[in-house]
């Protein structure tokens, strides 16, 4: 999956640096669905408050996991969202995604979140082909 970059932006890259502003907006136009899930999550951590934010729900289909799986594999992507939302970003498999607010009260919830046991702990077979 990739992203449908603009001639404008495809020049600036040429260049040399890019505007993180127009970079993210790139983002937000080409995966819809991650765009959408993270902002949500976003808005979730906002009003409800807590530790974290979460999504436990499958995509709705392959385009939609593909976004998903872009965006958060991406360290460019990824990066540039958590510094647009002003949130950590969590990813334990194809679908269950985590904003994190940028707070040390609650790096140590962040740090059970992405471990080895939680990771393990949300398998199951239905999502071993995701």
């Amino acid at each position: 999956m990739s992203l449908d970059v603009s001639p404008a932006l495809l020049e600036q890259a040429e260049r040399g640096e890019v505007d993180e502003a127009e970079f993210v907006d790139c983002v937000r136009t080409s995966l819809p669905f991650a765009w959408e899930m993270i902002s949500s999550l976003v808005a979730q951590l906002k009003v409800d408050g807590g530790d974290f934010a979460d999504n436990q729900t499958p995509p709705p289909d392959e385009q939609a996991r593909g976004q998903l799986l872009r965006a958060l594999a991406s360290d460019a992507i990824r990066g540039a969202l958590q510094r647009h939302f002003g949130v950590r970003l969590a990813f334990q498999n194809c679908h269950r995604v985590a904003v994190f607010p940028l707070d040390p009260t609650v790096d140590e919830r962040h740090a059970r979140f992405t471990s080895v046991r939680a990771q393990i702990l949300n398998q199951s077979p239905e999502l071993r082909d995701c």
